[in-house]
């Protein structure tokens, strides 16, 4: 119980100190996402500078859990690689998926996930889980656009 106390902390001091909120320039792509559920938004900027996550901003409305993903994304991913950042989704996108058998997990990978193994018993939760994922989805959307958005650019220059 004492484990899953200090995790609920992790969340809520994500929630009421929010890291890398507030739309910043300048930005490769932006994207805005919507849970349909229960109306959770987050509208997300990512900007690369090669292959390095430099930045990501964000504005977002809903629960405690939507907030704090998206500040603990923020967190974990910038200064990564696009590929390191991928694995790090990827890896906590597991944890979701644990159904309530996540803990072992989240302290298995806890090196990669840091803060996020906070969102360990959020698996229990089929309706919590889209709000944790609200982020991360977001965000390999908007990271998807970036780097197709670069890829043209440089075919471009290539043709002139």
């Amino acid at each position: 119980m004492q484990l899953e106390s200090m995790y609920q902390e992790i969340i809520l001091d994500h929630y009421r100190n929010p890291h890398h909120k507030g739309l910043r320039e300048p930005f490769a792509s932006q994207v805005h996402h919507v849970n349909p559920t229960c109306g959770d938004e987050v509208t997300m900027r990512v900007d690369l500078d090669g292959d390095v996550i430099s930045d990501i901003s964000y504005e977002s409305q809903g629960c405690s859990i939507s907030q704090a993903s998206a500040s603990v994304l923020a967190d974990l991913l910038i200064g990564k690689s696009v590929q390191q950042a991928r694995e790090v989704q990827e890896t906590f996108l597991q944890l979701m998926q644990s159904r309530g058998e996540g803990q072992e997990f989240a302290e298995e990978h806890e090196e990669v996930l840091e803060d996020a193994v906070a969102f360990a018993g959020v698996s229990k939760y089929p309706a919590r889980v889209k709000c944790a994922l609200l982020s991360w989805m977001a965000w390999k959307d908007a990271t998807a656009q970036a780097l197709a958005a670069e890829d043209k650019s440089d075919k471009n220059r290539v043709k002139a």
